[in-house]
């Protein structure tokens, strides 16, 4: 499916009863065109009778990690190489699965593909997400393996200090378990994937997502380099400075070095490149356009900074299925992390589908 057809899908999706004429003044093209796009989505089975009924239930697939953070915040200064009175919270965690939370939160259907051990913590983590509305029936439970966890030391002001994840169950997500559900990625509007997923495993993803919209997010900066194997299927990224210095092996202090970076990843063939800088904002290159985007307010006190990047990137997936446009979309995705930095767990449980952007045709 092409990018304009995703658009027109997602505009039919809000209103099924939107007239081609109001398409096309929404994406600026004729109505013609828009008869020819709508003409393919039936052929397709995108679409089909009257007031362009969808075909199928749509919804998106998230890969990767799920785990649980355990995030220790201390009440002053932090002092190395002692015991500081503090605050620790638990909560379920994982890129992958921290993008299905908020998805779900914004009411879009998400299936999580994920690995977890067969002990307590995994099934915490399969009831948790079944709460939150996320769909873990692709959840597998490795049979003598611990659920992944990952620990967090962060400074008083909410930001990551050091972190370690243990996180080995996550070798569970094979090729030979992927297989198993190579139609549903057929069948998925949009595949999210992310660093922790293995590389033999990413190599078979790229394989089989061919025209596929395909997310991906670089973890961390040991992980990052794992996309490599796997960029040329990859239509967004999201990554930070650290990262994406990793993964292109390069530097990226600067303005340069960053349009620098993010050209070798078009080279490679990601299509959309997203940077996120902290205080500073977001940078973002389409190759054709390159901008950092800065916070419109002023950033209110950090209760923990470990899910923004997440509320981020799943803040880019809500605004492409819904057709808005990157500007909108850079600032309604940092928005999403905004109030993630103010939750004690790593994604705020608030997010409620009217907080959508595409509600009410904000688009």
């Amino acid at each position: 499916m092409t990018d304009r057809e995703q658009q027109i899908l997602a505009l039919v999706r809000e209103d099924p009863m939107i007239s081609q004429q109001a398409i096309a003044r929404r994406l600026g093209i004729t109505r013609s065109s828009v008869a020819g796009h709508i003409m393919k989505l039936t052929k397709k089975g995108a679409i089909k009778g009257r007031a362009y009924v969808l075909g199928a239930e749509t919804f998106v697939i998230a890969i990767g990690g799920a785990n649980i953070d355990i995030h220790g915040k201390p009440a002053a200064a932090l002092q190395l190489r002692d015991s500081n009175p503090g605050f620790v919270t638990m909560s379920a965690g994982g890129v992958a699965r921290n993008v299905a939370e908020v998805l779900a939160n914004l009411a879009i259907d998400c299936r999580l593909i994920a690995a977890v051990g067969d002990d307590e913590q995994g099934q915490r983590i399969i009831d948790e997400g079944q709460q939150s509305g996320i769909d873990m029936q692709h959840v597998v439970r490795i049979g003598g393996a611990r659920t992944s966890v990952y620990l967090s030391i962060l400074d008083q002001t909410g930001d990551m200090h050091v972190a370690i994840n243990d996180m080995a169950v996550t070798d569970g997500l094979t090729v030979e378990h992927l297989r198993t559900h190579a139609q549903l990625l057929q069948e998925s509007a949009l595949v999210i994937i992310d660093a922790n997923v293995p590389g033999t495993t990413l190599e078979w993803l790229a394989e089989n997502t061919a025209g596929k919209t395909v997310f991906a997010d670089t973890v961390s900066v040991a992980k990052a380099p794992r996309l490599n194997r796997c960029l040329a299927s990859i239509h967004t990224l999201k990554t930070n400075r650290a990262e994406v210095a990793a993964l292109t092996s390069s530097k990226a202090n600067t303005r340069k070095q960053l349009e620098s970076a993010a050209g070798r990843l078009h080279g490679a063939g990601v299509q959309r490149v997203f940077v996120t800088l902290g205080d500073e904002g977001v940078f973002y290159s389409t190759g054709a356009q390159m901008a950092v985007i800065r916070p419109g307010r002023r950033r209110r006190k950090v209760a923990n900074s470990g899910g923004a990047g997440d509320a981020f990137l799943a803040g880019l997936v809500c605004c492409w299925l819904d057709g808005l446009s990157l500007t909108k979309s850079i600032r309604y995705s940092m928005t999403l992390a905004e109030e993630a930095l103010q939750s004690d767990t790593t994604i705020r449980p608030q997010n409620s589908p009217s907080q959508r952007v595409g509600a009410g045709h904000a688009g």
